[in-house]
C-alpha cells in the first residue's frame, strides 16, 4: 500500500509541469502594462493562466516606494488581487 502511494504522488507530480502557464500575447501584455500603471507600478513577470480562465499574473511588479507586489487580473485585465511579496 505505500509503494502504491508513492507510485501515484509521483505520477502526480509529473503532471503538474503539463499544467504550465502561457505567456500572453503582446497586445494582453500592454493592457496589463496599463491595469498596472493605473495603480502606480510596472514591470513584473506577466503569466496567463493556461486553463482559458482568462486570468493573467503579475509576479514581481515594482510599486514605488511600496516595494514589489503580486497581481490577478481577471479577463478585462480588472485588477482582482493585489498582494505583497
Amino acid at each position: 500500500m505505500y509503494r502504491s502511494m508513492i507510485v501515484a504522488a509521483l505520477l502526480t507530480a509529473l503532471a503538474f509541469p503539463a499544467l504550465a502557464d502561457d505567456k500572453p500575447s503582446d497586445a494582453e501584455a500592454a493592457k496589463i502594462k496599463a491595469a498596472l500603471a493605473a495603480w502606480g507600478c510596472e514591470g513584473g513577470a506577466y503569466e496567463k493562466e493556461s486553463e482559458g480562465s482568462g486570468v493573467f499574473e503579475v509576479d514581481d511588479a515594482k510599486c514605488g516606494p511600496r516595494g514589489q507586489y503580486d497581481f490577478k487580473l481577471d479577463k478585462d485585465f480588472n485588477v482582482t488581487s493585489m498582494s505583497r511579496d
